[in-house]
């Protein structure tokens, strides 16, 4: 839980630590199982409100935590937040601060002087929650490759059991980025009269197939590392970090633009004298251009091995970051999800079909260059809700950097977010003006 507000820095929640609940009883999953026991970790900030309707929940994306927001009171040896820019956005707080401490705070997007945020580890994952590396009760040891194929339904079975046990019956609004926003348009579908707004940001109905293709890549990257073991590496003192890094360094690529990684890096060499000082575009600081020794020459190094260029640099920094805080069979099983994730196909084959019993207002935010998941994705949603009289605003931002701009245009997004929500009041439960 978060400081009480008297203690904050303006615009923080504070220092948080995560939590942790069990649920009761166990999960329905899509594959025909049911899971128990399922721990959840999260994370809260704000008040509750005493009718308990000014609740947001927060859902992140493949790689994130339920550490959305503040410091963490124990910062973790590496960051959710390492992504293109971070390290310079950051400066030395960056291990601790939560993934979208931009967003969630006191007078930000997600107003928690309004509003009680929850945020939570998806189902499946490796930090708190159970996934594959929790100890599977019928043997004792880690689950590994045996934990159950979850979906994105699944995550947001597990959120609402757990919602139960807060005694949260109902939600001011669900949102989130990427897997994040999948999370929140299946929440409006799968609990219609239990969420009164959603806001999907750099989101999709349905994972292109250039998209299922790189992820399928990722995924075979790990599970081709002799060092995966059948996805039972726990305790044998190797894991498949080989894998893991390629996977992260092609996932990584698609969540940046061509604009962004030519504005950062070009084609500048490792060893190249003007390349401690790279282009940099708005926003995006560049001390992550200088991983490496700067050599004094200008030539290139005739090798296969090294580094030559300053973004293979970037990338085998981003690969050996990761795979330190991110199990590789969580990489496998969430992103198994966000591929199968697919609106029309759940529902008969019509997107219209699946959103008809949406009730809750609809706010789609996309990123101009977002090629992973395109402004189109959403237009779609947005036609289809509006092909059925439903409340939705559909705001596309004019940026360079990627899928990754959900997480680096925060300004941009605040002001949409704040004045979305404030159409909401959580003293009546109703919209208003």
């Amino acid at each position: 839980m978060a400081e009480p507000a008297s203690t904050l820095a303006a615009g923080s929640v504070g220092t948080v630590e995560t939590q942790y609940l069990d649920l009761p009883g166990p999960v329905r999953l899509d594959c025909g199982r049911q899971l128990h026991p399922i721990r959840v970790a999260y994370e809260t900030y704000g008040t509750l409100s005493p009718r308990r309707d000014n609740v947001i929940l927060v859902c992140h994306a493949l790689s994130g935590d339920a550490h959305a927001a503040g410091i963490a009171k124990t910062p973790p040896a590496e960051s959710t937040r390492d992504g293109f820019g971070a390290t310079d956005r950051d400066g030395t707080a960056g291990k601790g601060l939560g993934w979208w401490d931009g967003m969630i705070g006191p007078g930000k997007a997600f107003d928690t002087d309004r509003f009680y945020v929850v945020a939570t580890n998806l189902l499946g994952g490796c930090r708190g929650t159970t996934g594959p590396s929790s100890a599977n009760p019928v043997t004792g040891r880690p689950y590994g490759a045996d934990f159950p194929v979850i979906t994105v339904a699944d995550m947001v079975r597990t959120e609402r059991a757990f919602l139960d046990e807060l005694g949260i019956e109902r939600l001011a609004a669900v949102a989130g980025g990427s897997l994040g926003g999948m999370q929140a348009l299946e929440w409006a579908i799968m609990f219609p009269d239990q969420v009164d707004a959603i806001v999907a940001i750099a989101s999709t109905h349905a994972l292109h197939p250039q998209g299922v293709a790189w992820n399928a890549i990722a995924r075979d990257a790990i599970m081709r590392d002799p060092a995966w073991q059948g996805g039972h590496y726990y305790g044998t003192g190797a894991a498949p970090e080989a894998g893991m890094g390629v996977a992260r360094m092609v996932g990584h690529i698609t969540y940046l633009s061509a604009q962004a990684l030519d504005d950062k890096f070009g084609r500048r060499l490792q060893s190249s004298p003007g390349g401690a000082t790279p282009r940099t575009p708005r926003g995006i600081p560049d001390a992550e251009a200088k991983i490496s020794d700067m050599r004094t020459s200008d030539d290139v190094h005739y090798t296969i091995t090294e580094a030559e260029f300053q973004v293979e640099s970037y990338l085998r920094h981003q690969a050996e970051s990761f795979v330190k805080r991110f199990d590789a069979n969580t990489y496998l099983f969430t992103s198994r999800a966000l591929t199968y994730f697919d609106l029309a196909r759940q529902h008969g084959g019509s997107l219209v079909s699946a959103l008809e019993g949406v009730s809750a207002r609809t706010l789609l935010i996309a990123f101009s260059s977002d090629w992973l998941y395109p402004p189109s994705a959403s237009g779609e949603v947005a036609d289809a809700l509006r092909s059925l009289g439903k409340p939705v605003e559909f705001q596309v931002i004019e940026a360079p950097y990627g899928h990754d701009c959900f997480l680096l245009e925060e300004a941009r997004q605040t002001p949409i977010i704040r004045r979305f929500l404030s159409e909401h009041s959580p003293a009546s439960g109703v919209d208003g003006d």
